[in-house]
């Protein structure tokens, strides 16, 4: 992994923008797990912190206490040269079942017509591959995955919704992502999955980190409605695969 050029500038009162190169990479997003694993173990007062990862930037926050930003701009140079070239913490490919039944998949007839598909090839290449999590955020467990085909680019709606139903999954420009709960939305909806992606109740409230990898298979409406009260009960688990490196 080689050492790249880092911009740190301050970012309000209470945090640090630490940007790397303007790329979508997995190199890049391994980088900023690396560095993190490193800050929580060896930065000056790493408790106070607050780490937010996204596609190719790291941002730091402090609102328990004042700090010198040119210090810790030095702190944090010393903490990226240092850093582990490997990740240690165990990372994970999970397997999501989605719906891709016309009545989920409320864009899924346009959406093809668009990118010039039948829907049978719009759902094979959006289940072909594993997508990477680059970010999780604008709401609580929504998860930003980047690798989608090239076939499936395609712009987000130019009128969003007031409401987009939890679960529904999604395609904006390069990316595609499940709707952690309603709200408004403007990406187009492909079809529904049944499995809660963000539960405040939960210790661990999302199970799906940065770094991860989501895969998705096909299911009936029969299958979605078991596998919703499977989830709405608690026995439904995701099958999860424990990747290398």
């Amino acid at each position: 992994m080689k050492q790249n050029p880092l911009i740190i500038k301050p970012f309000g009162e209470e945090a640090v923008l630490i940007e790397w190169p303007t790329e979508v990479s997995e190199e890049i997003l391994y980088d900023i797990l690396a560095f993190m694993e490193n800050f929580k173990t060896s930065f000056p007062n790493a408790s106070q912190w607050e780490l937010i990862p996204a596609y190719n930037s790291l941002t730091i926050i402090n609102s328990l206490e004042k700090f010198n930003f040119k210090k810790v701009k030095a702190e944090i140079e010393v903490c990226y040269h240092n850093r582990n070239l490997s990740i240690n913490k165990s990372r994970y490919l999970w397997k999501l079942p989605v719906c891709y039944d016309l009545d989920f998949g409320i864009d899924l007839n346009e959406t093809a017509q668009i990118l010039k598909l039948e829907i049978s090839e719009l759902i094979e290449k959006h289940t072909h591959q594993p997508y990477t999590v680059y970010g999780i955020g604008f709401l609580p467990g929504f998860m930003y995955l980047g690798g989608l085909p090239k076939d499936l680019e395609i712009k987000r709606r130019k009128k969003p919704r007031a409401k987009v139903v939890k679960g529904s999954v999604g395609l904006a420009g390069v990316q595609t992502g499940i709707y952690p709960q309603d709200s408004p939305g403007g990406w187009n909806i492909i079809g529904n999955c049944p499995v809660p992606i963000f539960n405040p109740e939960e210790e661990d409230p999302s199970f799906v980190r940065v770094g991860d990898k989501v895969s998705f298979y096909s299911i009936s409406r029969a299958e979605y409605n078991l596998h919703k009260i499977e989830a709405e009960v608690g026995i439904f688990k995701p099958d999860k695969i424990e990747l290398n490196g």
